[in-house]
């Protein structure tokens, strides 16, 4: 019997052109969480998306995107579109290699931040069509381990959020199908984030509750709010430190029984693997499009698994959804509805669990909305 699939290699398939978008997604209402309240940040009010797509000369598609929130938006779409032309002409399959030509293209502004940043969004690509022409989903491509995944809501825990409004945003989410509430913590007066998070855990009863301090507490606070927090059963504590304070993480995974859980601003597998070698998480939060796209998180994963982490991938649900179910063990999902104005295609919740789409791919197609949003292009090749 003779395949009807023909792969890059023997058609000779090679990536012939690229376009590139800096789209600007509002928000309905400014955002603010601790490091608002702490004066390190403005309220949040857009989210930068970079959008990569990129077609071959047989006519295979890929979309991939990573994001910025309150700045970097134009960094990152101006480094995207300065190492661009790198992949054109390269065999599409070739992900890992591709990788290493962009990384290499920039390197002289590092290997993390924002350079690997935007080559995530070419990463996701290359993979959304790698799955494509596999006729399979991107988690059935990884190797999935399930077809849902647990999932948690984030947007309607925020601490601009009235403490009335936060009752009737948590009962929402489970009537919507969520799983899980996560609360945000790390105000300047640590009696409000009590108060707070024991009258959520009163009206939720034994419901998963998680709460995230985004890293606005010194090692003193950090270690009386884990203690007071005890109480609570808590599904885990999230950055109660600064995100590079290793030792501090892991001094506080080592003394308290709920679970610590960090990492989702590291912006490379490098970080991740001297967060895990302090033993400085319960739970790894890495975040695709921060660290570089699907390649260097599979990295993550793998370091994470082999320690024994569970993992908790951060934002991005519709990238997250499929690398979570093909993680070994029981992972979780952050719920955003944030994006959703941006793509045709909704992720659809049930008992409390995120299920895996079935499309291939990533499964997702951009709307007329997202175009409208995008502020600026730039178009690398020729489109066959």
């Amino acid at each position: 019997m003779t395949s009807t699939t023909t792969s890059a290699t023997s058609s000779g398939d090679k990536i012939a052109w690229v376009r590139i978008s800096s789209t600007y997604l509002p928000l309905a209402n400014p955002i603010s969480d601790a490091k608002v309240l702490t004066g390190r940040q403005k309220p949040m009010t857009e989210i930068a998306m970079l959008f990569v797509e990129i077609e071959t000369t047989d006519g295979h598609q890929g979309l991939g995107f990573s994001y910025s929130k309150r700045a970097g938006g134009p960094g990152q779409f101006a480094h995207a579109r300065e190492i661009a032309p790198a992949i054109i002409g390269e065999d599409p399959n070739d992900i890992g290699k591709i990788w290493d030509k962009l990384c290499w293209a920039g390197a002289s502004v590092g290997r993390s931040g924002l350079s690997t940043q935007a080559i995530g969004a070419f990463d996701v690509a290359l993979w959304d069509m790698k799955a494509k022409r596999a006729g399979l989903s991107l988690a059935k491509l990884l190797g999935s381990h399930r077809d849902s995944v647990r999932c948690y809501n984030t947007s309607g825990g925020f601490l601009h959020t009235p403490l009335e409004q936060l009752l009737v945003n948590t009962t929402a989410s489970r009537e919507k199908g969520i799983g899980g509430i996560k609360l945000k913590v790390g105000q300047p007066d640590c009696a409000l984030d009590i108060k707070r998070v024991a009258t959520v855990r009163e009206h939720l009863g034994d419901f998963p509750l998680m709460v995230d301090a985004n890293q606005q507490w010194d090692r003193p606070t950090a270690q009386r709010m884990c203690r007071t927090f005890e109480q609570f059963n808590l599904v885990w504590i999230e950055e109660p430190l600064d995100c590079y304070d290793y030792e501090g993480h892991a001094a506080l995974a080592a003394q308290f029984d709920t679970p610590i859980a960090t990492g989702e601003m590291l912006t490379s597998a490098a970080e991740h693997g001297e967060l895990i070698r302090h033993r400085a998480a319960d739970y790894l939060m890495p975040d695709g499009p921060r660290v570089g796209g699907i390649t260097p998180f599979l990295k993550v994963a793998g370091l994470a698994s082999h320690a024994g982490l569970m993992l908790a991938p951060h934002f991005a649900m519709e990238l997250h959804v499929h690398l979570a179910a093909a993680y070994p063990t029981e992972p979780w999902v952050e719920h955003f509805e944030w994006l959703e104005p941006l793509f045709h295609e909704r992720l659809e919740l049930k008992d409390g669990r995120m299920l895996v789409p079935t499309r291939p791919g990533l499964g997702l197609t951009l709307t007329e909305q997202a175009r409208a949003w995008t502020r600026e292009r730039a178009e690398i090749g020729q489109r066959p």
